[in-house]
This record gives C-alpha cells, structure tokens and sequence, in this order.
C-alpha cells in the first residue's frame, strides 16, 4: 500500500512529534517536530528533517553541527499522530553535545545526569 502523507494527522500549527531513535542500538535520541512537509523532505532525500519551532524554519538535522540523521526507517504510530524514525546518528543528537537528549533520570525524587557530553 503506497504511502499517502495526507492521512498523517497534524495538530492545530501543522505539526507532529517525532522521535528518533538509533536504529543499531535502539538508544532514544530526542524528540522534536515536523510539518507535512518536513516528512516529505526526510524521505526525499534521506536525511531527516524536522520543523524548528523557534525559527519557524526547516531545520536538517546536523547541516551546522556535522552530526547528520540518516534515515534508515520512518514508522507511523496507530494514531498517525506521531513518527518514529530509526536513524544512523553521526556524532551526538542532543545540542548539549550529548549521544541523547534524555541525560537526565529521575531516581528516587532526585535529578541525576546520566551521561556527559561527548569530549
């Protein structure tokens, strides 16, 4: 069955949460957001493509930063609401320099950093 992007259900600004996840390791990178036409542009060309809220801009992940999403695999969830992409992450996902954005555990109501950027 070929993919119709317009069955994706977008909420009021045009968007949909994505996480990425590394497709060898299966390690949770982020979470971040893309427009029907980020979607489009991630399968086009293979590097993942997300909307930056605070730019209103499209935002290629790692066109700055060197550390590139590609695109193994994009799976849809049973609502349609929400993306997974299984990704070859090149260098850290998070802005913080970090392998993930999820650094930070709550354990036994205390904050605890779990990983340190990379050096």
């Amino acid at each position: 069955m070929p993919f119709d992007p317009a069955t994706l259900v977008f909420d009021d600004r045009g968007l949909l949460p994505v996480i990425a996840q590394d497709a060898e390791s299966r390690d949770v990178l982020m979470l971040a957001w893309m427009n029907a036409e980020a979607v489009e542009r991630t399968l086009a060309s293979g590097r993942v493509t997300y909307w930056s809220r605070s730019r209103s801009a499209f935002w290629v992940k790692g066109e700055s930063s060197g550390h590139v999403q590609e695109l193994v695999e994009m799976r849809l969830d049973c609502d349609r609401d929400c993306l997974l992409v299984l990704v070859r992450q090149t260098g850290p996902a998070c802005h913080t320099n970090r392998r993930s954005c999820f650094y930070t555990a709550l354990r036994q109501g205390a904050e605890v950093e779990i990983m340190a950027p990379v050096a």
